[in-house]
């Protein structure tokens, strides 16, 4: 047994356990801490992200063509100009393909036990990461904290579980014994080895590298197969840390650190669909546009597998609730959260056109939209909070996104910068109110902070409007407020049929936007914004083949 799988067998038997329980845990703290960290931790770690300005960034032994390249800029306004070595994509792939031989050769132990020591380093320098997940995704910097740091790392383990669970579904070794009436039975022995499936891709995104991009990177890791992340050229930094604290642990337990590989490009420059389309590139994991998304899967070899998280349309339905205020408080900070930049957002708030029952007596449907107007108002009114809320836009293209969405709805409530942010690129949220049957500019995506409230001719209209939405565009999340248990009844059986996951009653401190590893399902799989599940073990298990040697042993 691997010394780091002996040191760190704990964590990993209580991630698998807690996926099969699905109940809570997470061996990596979220809480910002210096009592969890060490007292220096935060200053640490943003003296380590400070000294990364201006500089290139080397990673130790990584192949590179000489030069070295990186557009990165931050949503906050701060000069980044950060350089990395730029390795051309046959580069990468000779040097991936020298070093997968001896990775794949390795035990189950050895690659589960350097990917569980990978994590506990990430973990350590989660403040280092979080500042740069803030300052090239736009996040707010405890957001970038958590999903950045131990949540990324949460899914992280989660994917590693499920390989580790597949990996050993099949023991190494079986005795195989067959009856031969009054003949001596024949005895074979039988080897069972964990191959492969060949060199992988990561792909990132730009608004959340590293939570969207571990589940694939460990899952192809610990299966055996040499990986090459290629993040977004807008978040290089954060899987740049990433890729070099996982080299620095292969070269550590003895294996060729070019098993972990990362492939930068720049705007306009860009190398993805060479690493794509070459046939030694045998496993894709995608984060990214529906449109980049189709290319990736119908582009890919023919023997290349793809797993996709890519967009869709999430909606809320409100048919009635006990909690007016608390529903309103709950939807406006989904909305509002990192503005919108989420592929977990709603987008689409659904209310019957008659209005709704609350504890509050009868609201109308424009009582209903302005009650969460004005929550959003109220849960931004305070410009810390709103800044720590919405974070910045990560793109130009976002903000522009949210002038031009002025013109498909009503306006509720006008999207406006946050002025105490300086020179950060922000905006809250734009709600649009949408009473024209005819009207169609819902149904498509609308990436960042714009939502609108729809009117409906009933409780039955707006499920449907929403689930049929979901199956046609695809959705991630969805909700439903109701009071009446036939009613979340079919919108459950609506929803889950439309391959999308479902929360009910929202009011306290958890969000339709946010999920928890070893409990929620991230994608189901089951509708176009992804053909793939974070995590399950149709995430991991054809990332491997079993091959078997066989030969007589004697009874």
């Amino acid at each position: 047994m691997s010394g780091f799988f002996q040191t760190h067998k704990a964590t990993l038997d209580k991630a698998l356990n807690a996926s099969r329980t699905r109940e809570y845990f997470s061996p990596y703290p979220e809480v910002a801490s210096g009592k969890i960290y060490g007292e220096s931790a935060r200053d640490d770690g943003q003296k380590a992200f400070q000294a990364l300005l201006g500089n290139e960034y080397v990673i130790d032994g990584h192949p590179g063509n000489g030069q070295s390249i990186g557009l990165e800029t931050s949503p906050y306004g701060i000069e980044l100009n950060v350089k990395y070595q730029n390795p051309t994509p046959p580069q990468l792939i000779a040097a991936a393909q020298a070093a997968e031989k001896d990775w794949a050769k390795a035990t189950i132990e050895e690659r589960v036990g350097v990917c569980l020591e990978i994590l506990h380093r990430l973990n350590a320098r989660s403040f280092e990461m979080a500042h740069a997940v803030s300052h090239t995704t736009g996040q707010a910097f405890m957001m970038a904290f958590q999903a950045g740091g131990p949540h990324a790392q949460d899914r992280g383990l989660e994917a590693l579980a499920y390989a580790y669970a597949e990996m050993t579904r099949t023991p190494a070794k079986a005795i195989w014994t067959k009856p031969q009436g009054k003949h001596d039975p024949l005895v074979l022995e039988k080897i069972y080895r964990v191959v492969p499936r060949g060199l992988a891709l990561v792909i990132g995104c730009a608004t959340f590298p590293t939570w969207n991009s571990y589940p694939g990177l460990f899952a192809s890791l610990a299966t055996g197969n040499a990986t090459i992340v290629k993040p977004h050229p807008a978040a290089i930094l954060p899987l740049a840390l990433t890729v070099s604290i996982g080299r620095e642990v292969l070269r550590e337990a003895g294996f060729n650190p070019d098993a972990l590989l990362l492939a930068v490009d720049e705007p306009g420059a860009e190398i993805t669909k060479m690493l794509v389309t070459d046939p030694s590139v045998r496993i894709v994991d995608f984060t990214g546009s529906n449109a980049f998304g189709t290319w990736v899967r119908t582009q890919a070899g023919p023997d290349t597998q793809v797993y996709t998280e890519e967009a869709g349309v999430n909606s809320i339905v409100v048919a009635s609730t006990d909690n007016f205020r608390g529903m309103c408080s709950n939807i406006a900070f989904s909305l509002s959260l990192y503005s919108g930049q989420m592929c977990t957002a709603p987008q689409n708030i659904y209310v019957p056109q008659s209005g709704i029952e609350t504890d509050d007596g009868h609201r109308s449907f424009d009582e209903v939209a302005d009650g969460i107007s004005n929550a959003v108002d109220k849960l931004l009114s305070n410009p810390e909070r709103a800044a720590n809320v919405c974070g910045a836009l990560a793109s130009a293209a976002t903000a522009e996104r949210v002038r031009a969405a002025t013109k498909l709805g009503d306006i509720l409530r006008t999207s406006t910068p946050i002025d105490t942010m300086g020179d950060a690129r922000t905006a809250t949220p734009l709600i649009l109110k949408v009473t024209d049957q005819n009207s169609k500019a819902h149904e498509h995506e609308h990436f960042g902070p714009i939502s609108f409230v729809i009117a409906t001719r009933d409780v039955e209209d707006a499920i449907h409007a929403a689930s049929s939405l979901a199956a046609q565009k695809g959705a991630i999340t969805a909700a439903i407020y109701a009071t009446d248990d036939t009613v979340v009844d079919d919108a459950s059986d609506a929803f889950a049929q439309a391959g999308v996951n479902l929360s009910v009653n929202l009011t306290g401190g958890i969000f339709v936007n946010q999920s928890a590893a070893f409990s929620d399902y991230h994608v189901t799989g089951a509708n176009p914004a992804g053909n793939a599940c974070l995590s399950d073990a149709a995430f991991v298990a054809n990332r491997f083949r079993i091959a078997a040697t066989r030969r007589h042993k004697a009874a």
